[in-house]
This record gives C-alpha cells, structure tokens and sequence, in this order.
C-alpha cells in the first residue's frame, strides 16, 4: 500500500519539498509519495488532524503553522527550545524541528567553522530561533539584530530559559558592528526575497563587514543582494538551498528510516529553482 507523506502551509505557492522528496522516492524504488496541501491559518488544527486521520505516515509544517500545530503534538526538546515544530510523525504524534539540523549540516558542507566564532543573526523569528539554537549548542557566540531590539530581546530571553548554556545578546546593528570582528552573518529575514531582489536586511549607511561570511537562508533567488554584499567587500555568499535540502532529507529519514539519497534531492531542487 502506497505511504503518504506531505507538507501544510499557506499559502504555499512556492515550495521544491514535493519534487525533492518524490524524486528521491523514485530513485530509491520506494511506494511513498509526498503531497502538499494548503491549510488556511484558521483551521490549522485540521491540517494536522485530517492528513492523520487519512493515513498519513507524517507531514511538513511550515509558514505559518509551525508554532500553532505545537499544541496538537508533543514537540520533542529540541523543538520545545525553538519554539516551532516542522516535522511531524503521526505513528507517534510527535512533532520535531528540522531546521535547526538542517542549517548546522549545511554549514558544515561549505566548511564554515563555528566554535568560538562571532555570529550575527539578522531578524526574530521562527528561523532565526532555530538558528541561535543551534548555532549556540555548536560553540558560537550570537549577536540578534531585528528592526525592533524589543522583539529581539524577548526571543533571547524566551531562548534562554530553555537553554541556560546559550550565549546570545541582542543588539543594534550599529552595536553589532562595532562591538567587534564578525566571522559570519545568518540572515533569517525574507528581506531579498523573490520578487524583492533588491532589498537587503542591511540597514543603508552602516559599513558592511569585510571578509565577512554571509548565510542567507533565502534560496529563491539563489544569490541574493546581501550576498552579492558580502561578496563586493571581500566575503562570501551562502544560499539557503542546502538548509532546504537537509532539514527535508532529515525528516525522510525520520519517516522512512531509510537514508536519502542526498544529491537527488539536492539536483530536483536545482532544478525546481531554475523553472521558477
């Protein structure tokens, strides 16, 4: 009998997690197929509830369902430190993050070192919780910026309470920068988003790091303006697609229990962000 999987979201008119997935389904010969299905935030207890009740092996959760479905599951810690689940698996209504994972691997893949490394994460949300989260458990020290310092000091704060180890400060962009050296910039914010190409999370005026390191966790485009940034003063510029790839690959294998054949998904992915 064909096993189901799937992603919920909305309004989900862009994502490569279905092609990602089925192809790597397809070349492994596995009976599996993934769906999307775009779930209104009003009902997202039926998003969840009715893919479950349907057969359902598991499911995707992203924007912006990934704090609200929490309270349908039991998150596991690492999810519980984020503040957002993203995978789910009905055989035991757990929920994890994958993100976090994700982000850590594909830093790992395009050799950035971070142990006593000085992190700057731009924004405050979902994404920028799962990458404190792990940026600190992997031995960085996180500086937050966000338009509003009050929102990036509550998210330090809530994170810290889960994770009394974390080393983290919220700052100003200009505090942040004068503050010291910066090895590596995460950018967390949609800002250079397709079709947005040329905004920048960068405040104008404030002098941008040299030799800097930029991750953007945006992937469409596949080099965004605060990479080309990064790149104009001496540094380099890291796409999100890999991070997309990983934290995917990591819930196939939670699913499946199989290892996924990584650059299939990876070369379905290209290829979904060529035909955008």
């Amino acid at each position: 009998m064909t096993q189901r999987v799937g992603i919920i979201g909305w309004p989900l008119t862009t994502t490569f997690s279905p092609a990602m997935h089925n192809a790597a389904f397809q070349a492994l010969g596995m009976d599996w197929v993934y769906d999307k299905m775009a779930i209104p935030p009003d009902i997202a207890r039926l998003g969840v509830l009715e893919p479950q009740r349907h057969g359902y092996v598991g499911i995707n959760v992203t924007i912006p369902h990934k704090e609200e479905v929490m309270r349908h599951i039991v998150p596991d810690k690492l999810a519980q430190a984020v503040g957002a689940v993203n995978t789910i698996d009905f055989r035991t209504m757990t929920g994890t993050n994958t993100d976090v994972g994700g982000f850590i691997t594909d830093l790992a893949a395009n050799g950035v070192e971070l142990t006593g490394k000085r992190v700057l994460v731009l924004g405050a949300g979902g994404a920028a919780r799962a990458a404190v989260v792990g940026l600190t458990g992997a031995g960085a020290s996180v500086m937050v910026v966000n338009r509003s310092i009050e929102r990036a000091r509550a998210m330090v704060a809530n994170l810290s309470l889960s994770n009394l180890m974390m080393k983290a400060d919220a700052l100003t962009l200009d505090e942040a920068v004068e503050s010291g050296d910066i090895d590596l910039i995460v950018n967390s914010t949609p800002a250079g988003m397709f079709p947005n190409l040329d905004e920048s999370p960068w405040v104008y005026g404030v002098p941008f790091p040299q030799d800097v390191t930029v991750y953007d966790m945006i992937y469409r485009p596949a080099q965004t303006r605060l990479m080309q940034q990064a790149e104009e003063h001496g540094g380099r510029g890291i796409g999100g697609l890999g991070m997309l790839v990983y934290q995917g690959a990591a819930a196939f294998k939670l699913w499946t229990g199989v290892e996924p054949p990584i650059e299939v998904m990876f070369e379905a992915a290209r290829q979904e962000l060529q035909s955008q």
